[in-house]
């Protein structure tokens, strides 16, 4: 994937940016069928009489933007009673990207794989680098220009999910990430943000207790002063508040992707019917490595683990840190370090964000202890961070392809896909219908 010659079609571009929001709401469906598919059976049987047709670097990168770009300053979370007049200091990215996060906590980065070979798209702590106009609108292609740098090549390979069960839901069998398509995904690294989760309920005087095994956790006392031992929350709603959590943003990062198809006259669908362990690389198959991601099993768990690939994307916990303190350490790195959100450096969409960012209260080294103490105790109970799920987790995946429109014409009623898809292939690819 080649990004140093992309030709700008500034007209279209322009297009794009005036595309109704009201038009990708209403106008969105799930639109399967692509140049080069079959359907070989049933009421819906259908063989395309075309070739496969990649998308072109503009349109994956237009895509891209949508399920992940970078679009401003954070605006942070502002005020909470209990630690007034300090500004909350939740979040993990000062930057603000397409889709929400739990208090700004933005963990999850995008991987994508076509014909070319397989890709991460690194925005997570990006900072913003496009200046919007005098009329507060963003040049399209000045977003290109800026985040196309933020790709990374970690295979040559599409990545190879084989097209049946378990590896795959069989209704998705015939369609997805066949050649010809562009799979975008984000990935979440539950781990940190169930660091971050801990230090939100530290900050508001929360502790946990162990449901699981129906105990305490041990030398919880020494943080008394700064947490409530007596009426702690269940580890298990941390596990599951969090998994929720990120599920979110993962999910609202495809559907930003899935609207952004609407306006670009692209087919696609979001979906999650593609084996989540197979796409990191734990499917126990050699044959099968997927992202490649390392991954552990021990007999208390039902799943094997993963944990990161080593320079790529590594969740907050060992064996990446050497223990859960250096990496409650590393999250306080994010938060409070350079270009993080609550260093006085770092600019933001105030009109004096020193002011407002230095206003933040630093972690000391009493709630770092707290928070590690909680965090170590899961880990040596339960050989994982976090306890009952993930420590990487991925859920929604978005596929974009070219519409064989043909198939729609001859199965379904008039409307059944939009003027930009109609329009779409004269207009790119000046292939006349």
């Amino acid at each position: 994937m080649s990004l140093d010659n992309i030709e700008i079609d500034e007209q279209w571009l322009k297009e794009i940016a005036e595309f109704p929001l009201v038009e990708a709401l209403f106008g969105r469906r799930s639109r399967r069928f692509f140049r080069g598919a079959e359907i070989p059976d049933g009421s819906l049987a259908y063989k395309s009489g075309h070739e496969p047709l990649p998308l072109d670097n503009l349109e994956k990168l237009l895509i891209l933007l949508a399920v992940g770009g970078v679009t401003g300053w954070h605006h942070s979370v502002t005020r909470h009673d209990r630690y007034k007049p300090h500004l909350s200091n939740y979040s993990g990215s000062a930057s603000g990207r397409t889709f929400p996060s739990a208090a700004g906590f933005h963990t999850s980065e995008i991987f994508f794989t076509d014909d070319t070979g397989t890709y991460i798209f690194q925005t997570r702590d990006a900072k913003p680098e496009a200046e919007r106009n005098e009329d507060g609108r963003h040049s399209i292609a000045e977003l290109i220009d800026k985040y196309k740098k933020r790709i990374r090549k970690i295979s040559d390979k599409r990545l190879h999910i084989p097209n049946y069960e378990p590896y795959m839901e069989g209704h998705n069998s015939w369609v997805a990430n066949r050649p010809g398509t562009f799979l975008a995904f984000p990935v979440g690294d539950l781990a940190q943000h169930t660091i971050a989760n801990l230090c939100f309920y530290v900050q508001n005087g929360l502790s946990i207790y162990d449901d699981v095994n129906n105990r305490k956790i041990p030398g919880l006392e020494k943080f008394a002063d700064i947490i409530d031992v007596e009426n702690p929350l269940p580890l298990t709603f941390l596990d599951q508040y969090s998994l929720a959590e990120l599920s979110a943003e993962l999910s609202t990062a495809t559907y930003a992707g899935m609207l952004m198809q609407q306006a670009l006259g692209l087919g696609g669908w979001m979906f999650d019917g593609i084996d989540r362990l197979t796409v990191l690389g734990a499917s126990g198959d050699p044959e099968v490595p997927g992202l490649g991601f390392r991954y552990d099993t021990d007999e208390r768990w039902p799943l094997p683990n993963p944990t990161g690939l080593e320079g790529v994307f590594v969740s907050y916990t060992p064996p990446h840190f050497k223990d859960m303190r250096a990496a409650v350490d590393a999250f306080c790195e994010r938060k409070f370090g350079p270009n993080g959100p609550f260093h006085p450096d770092t600019p933001g969409p105030w009109k004096d964000p020193r002011k407002v960012r230095s206003s933040a209260q630093v972690h000391d080294e009493q709630f770092r202890a707290a928070v590690a103490h909680i965090a170590q105790y899961v880990y040596d109970t339960f050989g994982k961070f976090p306890a009952t799920v993930p420590s990487v987790y991925s859920l929604m995946y978005l596929q974009t392809h070219h519409l064989d429109l043909d198939y729609y014409d001859k199965f379904f009623g008039p409307h059944s896909y939009l003027r930009t898809h109609a329009e779409h292939l004269e207009k790119r690819h000046g292939i006349k219908r």
